[in-house]
């Protein structure tokens, strides 16, 4: 058993959506290490212009807004005039939105399902002739959501649409999984805990509380997320399909519930 290429991703090519910042830039950075050639693609093209210049040579940013189907087309097009196949797709970007149940409005639960769920399917969608046609038996293509431990446990903080989007997530995985598994593409999910990003702000300035709250006693590194993505992305990951990967420091399953006799 020869396993000194199993985490290897030389010759791959790779797309993280919100990979300008946060998860998807450790991600990308963690691709880009294993020696993928990466792509990122965000809202802001100045920020997307500046991550790639930091990530280096096999970076290229591709700025889009994939809030819309049009958007995911667009992207899905403008990828296209640089490459014909596309090894890993990681559908990162997202939104969250917290408010009063009492208050919540329209706008807040369309803005996150939309970006969370919909323009997911559509991004995958637009991209599954690239995707397809680098895909074989011996070497799947890859498509890895980006859900969260919200969609699997209950936060205490009210966002409805984000915990509802992101449990949709995990079950789109598994139904993505059973059809695209038929042209050899693996679509997996992870689903973060607390790490330090735009979106997750108390991990981001209050490190030491927030992680004396998780079993493992801090909060999530930038290599904790870049190697379950790359081992999902890799030869190591290629008999995995449909599964989504808590990485949460054990928040969700290395924490006992409350008992009735506490």
């Amino acid at each position: 058993m020869d396993t000194s290429t199993l985490f290897s991703l030389k010759g791959r090519t790779a797309l993280v959506t919100g990979g300008s910042r946060g998860i998807g830039k450790m991600i990308a950075a963690g691709f880009i290490a294993q020696g993928a050639k990466v792509y990122i693609s965000s809202r802001k093209a100045d920020v997307c212009d500046a991550t790639a210049a930091e990530l280096g040579p096999n970076c290229f940013s591709l700025p889009h807004d994939v809030s819309t189907v049009a958007g995911c087309q667009m992207l899905a097009d403008e990828y296209f005039k640089h490459e014909k196949s596309l090894d890993i797709l990681v559908n990162n970007a997202g939104a969250a939105w917290g408010e009063a149940f009492e208050t919540f409005p329209e706008s807040g639960w369309d803005k996150v399902m939309d970006l969370n769920v919909k323009s997911l399917f559509f991004l995958t969608q637009a991209l599954h002739g690239p995707l397809k046609s680098a895909a074989s038996k011996s070497q799947p293509g890859k498509v890895i959501n980006i859900a969260s431990i919200d969609g699997i446990r209950i936060n205490a903080w009210e966002t409805y649409s984000y915990q509802a989007s992101k449990a949709a997530v995990i079950q789109l995985t598994r139904r993505m999984a059973t059809r695209l598994i038929k042209d050899h593409i693996n679509v997996t999910a992870i689903a973060p805990g607390a790490f330090a990003s735009e979106m997750n702000k108390a991990a981001r300035d209050f490190e030491d509380e927030v992680g004396h709250g998780v079993p493992s006693g801090r909060i999530g590194h930038d290599e904790d997320m870049a190697a379950v993505a790359i081992y999902l992305a890799a030869r190591s990951g290629d008999y995995v399909v449909g599964e989504t990967i808590a990485v949460d420091g054990g928040v969700v399953y290395g924490a006992a519930g409350a008992s009735m006799d506490a």
